[in-house]
């Protein structure tokens, strides 16, 4: 029996191949679209192993440091440490910013942390922990900064001693760790001419007319004794809402759960860029499937006496569709095992992660062979429609 993908595959191997081909690097795209949204979510994922906390506590009524803006003064960590339950607490503080080494600048999240404490980077794969209170930092790989080089953040300069790999922030931007001191100034610090204006408009208020009182508010002006949350680790034995309870009870703050910032970080913070990337994904469906639709109705049309001969000769409708419908699923795999070796490779090269997961794989080809199957239809119909006697006719 005549097998009309493979007399195309050896007759016209060059354009089923090209064609499976083409189809592939659509294919391509789809994977690679799926592998961005896997990687935004990984990377929200990784914000909250890399804070090494199990406990967020942020300002009442907010989302907390990573959706929403938060502020606390930096000593309510003590009164959390006194808490039961609590084993570590720490400050930390989180700015996005363009950080400068020499002429180039690199879009990072700056986080203050005090060295040793949960929110500090845990594993370096080169270099050494911030040891000092002042000017020195950590960077992540994808920074591209290297060891004993000097960046600049606002006004000062530091040393990276340390590099750590996959520590970035839920919006793919790496981690620069900085001490927390440092990151307290460098969020709030104003430029010197804002500094002397301030301090002028001070000086003539009538209300701080006595030296003392007018000192002491010079000099809150200048400091920042504020932290953007507190990281907690809990003792053994204790739930995570166990030891949130009383907190946010006697504390009047708000905590969050990892269950509860994870939540936050997927589906509020990337929930509109997971929608469109969902429709990217429907428009690539379509459009793939009206790819494989057009080719193997041209390739249907193009073997209309061949399919004539074959009903003239008594050969059923069902063997004649399981031939086109073979032929669809064919392209359809060619260009499956082309897209994906594409994705695989051109992955890498994307400024943000791109996870490529071997689950979306298996759904991408089973995706792939309905879609075909289903395009495959449009020429069936037509195949089926031929008359027997155009086989003898023109």
């Amino acid at each position: 029996m005549i097998s009309l993908a493979g007399r195309d595959v050896v007759h016209a191997w060059g354009k089923f191949v090209f064609t499976g081909v083409g189809l592939g690097l659509l294919i391509g795209v789809t994977l690679t679209m799926a592998g961005v949204y896997r990687g935004m979510v990984d990377d929200a994922r990784v914000l909250l192993n890399n804070s090494s906390a199990d406990l967020w506590v942020v300002q009442k009524d907010t989302l907390g440091p990573y959706a929403e803006a938060s502020s606390l003064n930096d000593d309510v960590y003590r009164s959390i440490l006194g808490m039961e339950g609590v084993a570590r607490a720490a400050n930390v503080t989180y700015l996005t910013m363009q950080v400068r080494q020499r002429s180039r600048d690199v879009r990072a999240m700056v986080v203050g942390i005090v060295s040793g404490e949960p929110g500090a980077p845990a594993n370096l794969i080169a270099g050494r922990q911030i040891t000092r209170n002042h000017y020195e930092a950590v960077a992540d790989v994808a920074s591209g900064f290297k060891l004993g080089q000097l960046i600049r953040i606002r006004r000062n300069d530091y040393h990276v001693v340390g590099l750590t790999r996959r520590m970035v922030s839920s919006g793919g931007d790496p981690m620069i760790f900085i001490p927390l001191k440092d990151a307290q100034e460098a969020q709030f610090l104003k430029d010197n001419d804002a500094i002397i204006n301030q301090r002028n408009r001070t000086s003539i208020n009538p209300a701080f007319n006595q030296q003392s009182v007018l000192d002491a508010v010079l000099d809150s002006q200048t400091s920042n004794p504020y932290v953007n949350a507190v990281l907690v680790q809990i003792r053994p034995g204790y739930s995570a809402e166990q030891v949130a309870q009383p907190i946010r009870q006697w504390k009047r703050l708000q905590i969050y759960t990892r269950v509860q910032m994870e939540q936050i970080l997927v589906a509020k913070l990337i929930a509109t860029s997971s929608r469109q990337i969902a429709m990217f994904l429907v428009i690539l469906a379509i459009v793939s499937a009206a790819i494989v639709a057009f080719i193997i109705y041209t390739l249907t049309m193009g073997k209309i006496r061949e399919i004539a001969v074959l009903k003239l000769i008594g050969t059923r409708n069902r063997t004649i569709a399981s031939m086109i419908m073979q032929q669809a699923v064919g392209l359809g795999v060619i260009g499956f095992f082309v897209g994906k070796v594409a994705a695989t490779l051109w992955a890498p090269l994307f400024p943000k992660y791109v996870l490529l997961l071997p689950g979306d794989a298996v759904r991408g080809l089973m995706i792939t062979a309905v879609i075909c199957v289903l395009a495959s239809m449009l020429a069936i119909r037509a195949a089926l429609r031929v008359d027997p006697a155009e086989a003898i006719g023109g």
